[in-house]
């Protein structure tokens, strides 16, 4: 939400969508923030690819979405929750 609030009135004041994505990366402070964040997000892409792969768990796609939007702590929070009800179910059912 505090993205939200910070981020979407200057860009709509401006919408231009390469000069806010290169906005992250304009000091050293930012680019490591912003280098981590993106590799945060490869890190649970890939897992949530694997985990559908092996055990049959649906719909991480939307928790990857919810990783570019809100931030990849509310889609990490999201996938352990679908994942855990999926799995449940998964175990229950053996």
């Amino acid at each position: 939400m505090f993205f939200l609030i910070v981020v979407v009135p200057p860009f709509f004041e401006n919408p231009d969508l390469l000069r806010a994505f290169s906005a992250g990366f304009v000091n050293p402070f930012a680019i490591g923030f912003s280098t981590d964040v993106l590799v945060c997000w490869g890190i649970l892409a890939a897992w949530i690819t694997h985990e559908a792969r092996v055990y049959s768990v649906r719909c991480g796609w939307i928790c990857l979405l919810l990783g570019v939007v809100p931030g990849v702590s509310v889609g990490f929070a999201v996938y352990l929750l679908i994942r855990t009800r999926q799995l449940e179910s998964f175990m229950v059912a053996d």
